[in-house]
Formats: structure tokens, sequence, C-alpha cells
């Protein structure tokens, strides 16, 4: 496991435009189920980028993003502006008798 460096969101994404709109605020947006979420031009098509278990910066600029219409694809979204990489659990790789507190879900 490495951490990996992300580059400032690709122009005209989902995350450039919340990046600009928010002023590097967090905000959770509620869709109301209409095709703009409630948000006049949130009906765009546009690209989302999508980093998660795989994730490779230098396929950044063509392999990690996907079109989205975000109140479509989404009942809420959570746009958080900087974070930074979590720390692994150092947990045993096999579970003995007794399962981790936090066993299956970690909540």
């Amino acid at each position: 496991m490495q951490r990996l460096p992300l580059p400032p969101a690709r122009p005209g994404s989902w995350e450039d435009l919340l990046h600009q709109a928010l002023d590097g605020e967090d905000a959770l947006l509620i869709f109301d189920g209409s095709d703009d979420g409630g948000i006049p031009g949130l009906g765009q098509r546009r690209d989302h980028r999508a980093v998660g278990v795989v994730y490779d910066p230098n396929t950044e600029r063509w392999g990690n993003y996907v079109p989205t219409i975000i109140p479509r694809r989404y009942d809420a979204f959570i746009y958080i502006d900087e974070s930074r990489a979590v720390d692994p659990l150092h947990m045993p790789a096999t579970i003995g008798a007794d399962a981790p507190e936090t066993y299956p879900s970690g909540m």
C-alpha cells in the first residue's frame, strides 16, 4: 500500500465546479428526485472523478473520470474539498476464535 498524490480536479469536472462554487468549503447535497436536484445546471452530464481502491495518478487525464449526472446517480452527495490519506487498520490477516470488535462492518 502506498499514498499517491491527487492532482487538482480536471477543469469542468464536478469536483472542479464544486471547488469553485463552494470556495473550498465542504458540503452535503441532498437531491429531491428532479433531474437537476433542484439546483439549476446540476442536471448536466459532466466528468466525475472516481477515486477508490484502484487509483493511478498516471491515468488521471483519461482513466479516473466517469460521465455523471450527479442527481441521477446519487440521492445525496458529500463534497469534501480537502482530505488526507487514511491509515490502514493494523489487524492480523487471519481472524481467530473471537472476531475483532469492528468485524465485519467497522461501524
